[in-house]
């Protein structure tokens, strides 16, 4: 198994009021940086899903890559085009896919995805506090041409109905008083990720 991975950086951040959230300050550099940062090491190449200007992430020095499918349809999307562009990298069969807005991301998130993992089109995904986080997944590349139809001419967008197809490893990551998926939705999120930064550096 040879792995990339894809940040998705896709969303409309609504509840930040238009500020898009994985580019704001936490603790002296991005959120996406703190993904980045994680992510990197885990896979053999790493690429940012967002659409618009490009320029806005050119401080991570990672390809940006835009949605092959209109219409702002959600997470999926992003997934597809990662697989998209992992399709044309040498040897590539895996997609790790993480959420910009994630600042403590597991520095261990892939392998362990990874080890769940059993037959070439087996889907993994990471769980902590009794619930699944359907975009920290591992997705065979293999899937892609299966998950256009399924956006495109089925018209769906829920991304547990289109693993449930696969058979579906859930990963348990839970931490004692922590919540590694921790993410940034609103103001009262940055601080208290500010605060979470903080202790982790103290």
């Amino acid at each position: 198994m040879k792995i990339a991975g894809v940040i998705l950086a896709g969303g409309l951040s609504r509840r930040m009021g238009g500020n898009e959230k994985s580019l704001l300050e936490l603790a002296g550099k991005q959120p996406i940086s703190w993904v980045a940062d994680a992510l990197a090491p885990q896979v053999s190449q790493l690429a940012v899903n967002a659409n618009g200007d490009p320029a806005r992430f050119d401080f991570l020095g990672l390809p940006v890559i835009a949605d092959t499918v209109e219409g702002f349809v959600g997470p999926l999307a992003g997934v597809l085009a990662g697989m998209r562009w992992a399709n044309g990298l040498q040897g590539i069969t895996h997609l790790a896919s993480a959420a910009a807005d994630t600042p403590f991301l597991p520095s261990n998130l892939v392998q362990k995805l990874e080890h769940a993992t059993g037959a070439d089109d087996d889907i993994a995904m990471a769980h902590s506090l009794d619930r699944i986080h359907p975009v920290f997944g591992l997705w065979p590349i293999a899937l892609a041409d299966e998950l256009e139809h399924f956006l495109v001419a089925e018209d769906k967008r829920k991304i547990l109905e289109f693993a449930n197809r696969h058979t579906l490893h859930s990963v348990n990551f839970d931490e004692p008083g922590t919540d590694p998926f921790f993410n940034i939705n609103t103001p009262q999120d940055l601080a208290q990720a500010e605060e979470m930064a903080k202790a982790q550096h103290s």
